[in-house]
């Protein structure tokens, strides 16, 4: 193989020696006006001349080159030159030998296809950043070199080491994943290790982070039980991403829980919150749904700030879409909430999610929820496994580029045995003291028909007098009580329309009141008290029931 030959074909070869042709003087105008050699050397210090990169011999130069080098010729790739560089990198190499035989590192990175593929097409191809044998990283350029005349052709590799680089990116890479690992490890800590399950409902939720090019997010969700039967629910998305974003969450979760024990309507909780978003990061915006629910009433209680509207199932199937939020988001300051309603009675299933399950790139989110609306109409089972097919119905995989969060609650239709074990009694409370006897006879009859134990009896109509007896003192009418039975506890409460709440506190032994709260507080699993929509509170107690 003449490698004169080939070197002549090198890229710009060619076109070099016509600009040399075309400006080169003609002989017979070469001696009009010239100067003599010497006296030209006498009249001018310019340096002696340099020789043009055509006039350089290829072969040494390619052999100094530090990337690898190498030709070969023919549809076999048939080797015609290794540089220096290469030899060094990968041994020598015999001329002459095809490239599967003798070049075994281009075979393992799977360039003999691209070779083919070059010499075909006579378009240049790269490949970035390949691992060869040893151990070194590489891009290689394979660049065709064949003329017209010549119908073999052939094909000039050139491979730059790209080790240095490759390294830097793995490390950028591990990095990444180690902050994400983290920040994943910080969102699951932060949310709830195992839900609460209240007596009236069956809960499930699901987190899936985002995929592994996709940093984690701030979604969130929670069940808190506000005792006397109720429950609140709540689930948020945090706006950005990383360690950040899962902080922010987990203080506005830690927050909503304390605002719970307040016992607030939901409005009320979504503007404490609010302004504690705003002192957390004044950049950092959060939407969030927050809903209490009361098997009483057989309603969803909720407020949303800027998030996605709850869908709710009936009895029969037919799904409900929420109204629009009532207020915008957490962290945008000096706005009121308001809160909604909507029903969810025996049967019903209620689903909350954050955006990552119903928003697409290339689709409206109206859409996405739409879509969610037809998967839920037909999604029948557990909560789990209602949680589980919303999600596949949704196409959320590992490589989903966005956090998803679902809750999902259903409000059991209980029936036959399972049905006697939830029971509700009421009586208005009318008239004056003499109202205080008919409540204790009133619930001395309910809880025997209830075949309650003699000790929880007794504590159920003590707990009955006292709470009266604090409504008919310190209330206003109208005055309710209500007894309520479920397969774990004893509910018992007392509504009246004054919204003064009442507080436990230390009677001195002069006192003729104020040991009513205590007493209830002394023989009670929980009381509590809150105020109620329409005006007015109610004060409730708990007995948890005894197994069996």
């Amino acid at each position: 193989m003449n490698f004169t030959r080939w070197s002549a074909r090198l890229p710009g070869t060619q076109r070099r020696a016509a600009a040399r042709t075309e400006h080169a003087v003609p002989p017979d105008r070469r001696g009009e006006g010239s100067v003599p050699a010497a006296r030209a050397e006498r009249l001018t210090d310019d340096p002696p001349g340099v020789p043009a990169v055509d006039e350089l011999p290829a072969r040494d130069v390619l052999d100094h080159v530090p990337a690898l080098v190498a030709l070969v010729h023919g549809p076999d790739h048939r080797i015609a030159y290794v540089n220096d560089a290469y030899t060094a990198a990968f041994g020598a190499r015999p001329q002459g030998a095809p490239a599967r035989e003798a070049l075994p590192e281009l075979a393992e990175l799977g360039l003999l296809p691209l070779l083919d593929q070059v010499l075909r097409s006579g378009k240049p191809r790269t490949l970035k950043s390949r691992k060869a044998l040893d151990g070194r990283t590489y891009t290689f350029t394979c660049t065709p070199v064949a003329e017209n005349d010549d119908r073999d052709g052939g094909v000039l590799l050139f491979a730059t080491d790209v080790t240095d680089h490759a390294e830097a990116a793995e490390r950028l890479r591990a990095s990444e994943r180690s902050q994400r690992e983290t920040a994943v490890t910080l969102q699951r800590s932060l949310l709830p290790q195992e839900l609460e399950q209240p007596d009236d409902l069956r809960i499930a939720a699901t987190y899936q982070p985002g995929g592994t090019e996709a940093a984690v997010g701030g979604d969130w969700y929670d069940v808190i039980t506000l005792g006397g039967g109720r429950t609140a629910l709540v689930i948020g998305d945090v706006m950005g991403r990383g360690v950040r974003a899962a902080a922010v969450m987990g203080q506005l979760r830690t927050a909503v829980r304390a605002y719970a024990r307040l016992d607030l309507p939901p409005h009320e909780v979504l503007q404490l919150l609010d302004g504690l978003a705003t002192e957390i990061d004044p950049n950092q915006i959060a939407t969030c749904v927050y809903a209490v629910h009361d098997p009483n009433e057989g309603r969803l209680v909720y407020a949303s700030a800027g998030h996605l509207p709850i869908l709710v199932r009936d009895e029969s199937g037919a799904v409900l879409r929420t109204d629009e939020p009532t207020g915008p988001p957490l962290g945008t300051g000096g706005w009121v909430h308001t809160s909604g309603s909507v029903p969810l009675g025996p049967g019903s299933t209620a689903v909350l999610y954050t955006d990552g399950l119903v928003e697409r790139r290339n689709e409206d989110l109206d859409e996405g929820i739409a879509a969610l609306e037809r998967a839920l109409a037909g999604a029948t089972g557990t909560p789990g496994v209602v949680c589980d097919r919303l999600v596949r119905s949704a196409g959320v995989t590992a490589g989903h580029d966005d956090d998803v969060a679902v809750l999902v609650l259903q409000h059991p239709a209980r029936t036959g045995p399972d049905g006697e074990l939830f029971r509700n009694a009421a009586l208005d409370l009318l008239g004056g003291i003499e109202a205080a006897p008919r409540a204790r006879a009133f619930a001395s009859g309910v809880l025997t028909s209830w075949r309650f134990p003699a000790d929880l009896h007794d504590l159920g109509v003590l707990a009955t007098s006292e709470l009266v007896a604090n409504s008919l003192q310190h209330g206003t009418p109208p005055m309710r009580l209500r007894l309520r039975r479920t397969d774990r506890r004893l509910i018992v409460e007392v509504t009246d329309g004054d919204d003064h709440l009442p507080r436990r506190r230390r009677a001195e032994p002069g006192d003729e009141s104020g040991r009513g709260i205590a007493i209830v507080a002394t023989i009670a699993s929980g009381w509590g008290s809150r105020r109620t929509p329409g005006g007015g509170k109610a004060v409730w107690c708990e007995f948890v029931l005894p197994k069996g």
